[in-house]
């Protein structure tokens, strides 16, 4: 059967269980054990931002299929209209490359602009 790991008393864990007070600190793979206070907290950071994004992301995919496209072109010079670009990974063929460094470019600004806690 799963049995809990047990947790060294390094300082860390005893912060961050005092942090999670009305549920045990869970760390299976002891993951916490070489970092400090910082460091944990800017994973936990970390992992926020993937799981927002990965909603969004589910959100968007699921939106294109319920409803309908965005009229016009995504590309006048390639002649590709917002109907012709297929949902999933589909979609990555058809996109132009310039339309990829809009995206990652945006993503980057999103990144390097949100404020720190």
């Amino acid at each position: 059967p799963n049995r809990p790991v047990p947790l060294k008393k390094t300082p860390l864990v005893l912060h961050l269980r005092r942090a999670e007070e009305p549920v045990e600190f869970w760390d299976p793979v002891n993951l916490s054990s070489g970092g400090d206070v910082a460091s944990v907290r800017r994973r936990r950071s970390v992992e926020l931002t993937q799981g927002r994004i990965s909603m969004f992301a589910t959100l968007g995919c699921i939106t294109l299929e319920v409803t309908s496209k965005f009229p016009g072109y995504s590309s006048n010079s390639m002649n590709l209209k917002f109907a012709d670009v297929p949902t999933g990974l589909a979609a990555i063929s058809k996109v132009p490359a310039l339309g990829w460094a809009q995206i990652v470019a945006y993503g980057g600004f999103c990144e390097l602009s949100a404020r720190s806690d």
